[in-house]
């Protein structure tokens, strides 16, 4: 068996400790270093969001449609038949009258503010006091009821997604005060063959109190049985006679 001498020894030491620093220094040569980091790196200017006046108090915003100016009801028509809206107008307000109105236009996801008076006249108990309701797309029920010291079903007191989901809070007032809805609603999607993508949801503040968080809902509204989706695309909005007088004023929507 032969040795190596120590001179050798030596000599493979340093050729492979150079092979490897040169081996290191390639590879360092390939990876990218990485540029300096500054604030401007991840400052986006473009698109530039376009400006929309709010308006004063509760008033539309500009890039709202005022669906009830407290003057007439020409964005309206009669939910049977298309006719003319026939519920009484009447100091800034209308009254809920004979059959469902529904708005003419047609939508689909939307911001809707909507403001709602009960009945001055406590009559009635449960879901016979003060009833109506907001119908989104025409399909999906946001009640409207008197619920102020008036127990019912949970999910079918005032703020509920009427027979689906609670309000998370009771945030009415008083049958001689206004109740306030601002409703976000983004609208189911569905396949080509008609099934169903993603279902519609929808967030609700109640005299600016959140009672809906991105709540999922379960389908059409259904008096009885459970709901099931069918494919539809943008709808009215609708209001409901219950053959209660709810009163309701400052309409105003925006498509998101």
């Amino acid at each position: 068996m032969k040795f190596s001498t120590p001179t050798t020894h030596k000599i493979v030491v340093a050729t492979i400790t150079f092979g490897l620093f040169a081996f290191s220094a390639a590879q360092a040569q390939q990876v990218p270093v990485p540029p300096k980091m500054v604030p401007e790196m991840t400052e986006f200017w473009e698109p530039e969001p376009r400006v929309v006046t709010p308006g004063q108090g509760m008033a539309a915003p500009s890039d709202a449609l005022v669906l009830f100016d407290g003057k007439s009801l020409d964005q309206w028509k009669a939910k049977s038949g298309g006719g003319a809206a026939a519920w009484q107008v009447k100091d800034g307000t209308f009254i809920v009258g004979k059959g469902d109105i529904s708005t003419k236009r047609e939508f689909g996801d939307f911001q809707l503010h909507i403001e709602w008076s009960a009945p001055n006249k406590v009559e009635g108990n449960s879901q016979g006091r003060g009833n109506s309701g907001i119908f989104l797309q025409d399909r999906y029920e946001l009640q409207v009821l008197d619920s102020y010291n008036n127990r019912t079903y949970s999910n079918g007191q005032a703020g509920s997604i009427y027979k689906q989901h609670r309000p998370l809070v009771n945030a009415m007032r008083p049958p001689t005060e206004w109740n306030v809805y601002d409703i976000i609603y983004t609208a189911p999607r569905f396949k080509e063959d008609g099934s169903l993508f993603s279902p519609a949801r929808v967030t609700v503040l109640h005299n600016g109190v959140l009672i809906q968080n991105n709540t999922e809902v379960k389908g059409p509204t259904e008096y009885i049985g459970l709901p099931e989706y069918k494919a539809h695309g943008k709808a009215p909005i609708s209001l409901q006679d219950h053959g209660n007088p709810v009163a309701y004023r400052n309409i105003w929507i925006r498509e998101l």
